[in-house]
């Protein structure tokens, strides 16, 4: 799930809502994934975004994402050091499923 860079102080004080939607659409920018690759993200120190072709799937991934979430929380509270997912293995992962190769999953 991305994840974006917290806002700046002027961004909070500022126009708030924009700027959130605005570190979202940046993430995006930075990484080279497209929105349609991952319909979700997490806002630093905010909470989950998700989006969809229709709102039906937009939940989806948001319950998605709280999963994920959740996951993660009980693998730190197991293993309080545990490093990230190498980029390697994380890229495998996703360009299997989704990328213009892929093989594994449902059609």
């Amino acid at each position: 799930v991305p994840v974006t860079r917290p806002l700046s102080a002027e961004e909070i004080e500022g126009d708030y809502e924009s700027n959130t939607g605005r570190v979202i659409v940046e993430m995006y920018g930075v990484d080279g994934l497209h929105p349609d690759q991952a319909p979700g993200a997490l806002v630093a120190s905010h909470g989950p975004f998700a989006w969809g072709p229709d709102a039906s799937a937009a939940v989806e991934m948001a319950a998605a994402i709280e999963l994920i979430a959740e996951l993660a929380a009980h693998t730190l509270a197991i293993e309080r050091d545990r490093p990230p997912i190498e980029d390697e293995l994380l890229e495998r992962h996703f360009s299997r499923k989704h990328g213009p190769m892929a093989y594994y999953g449902q059609p």
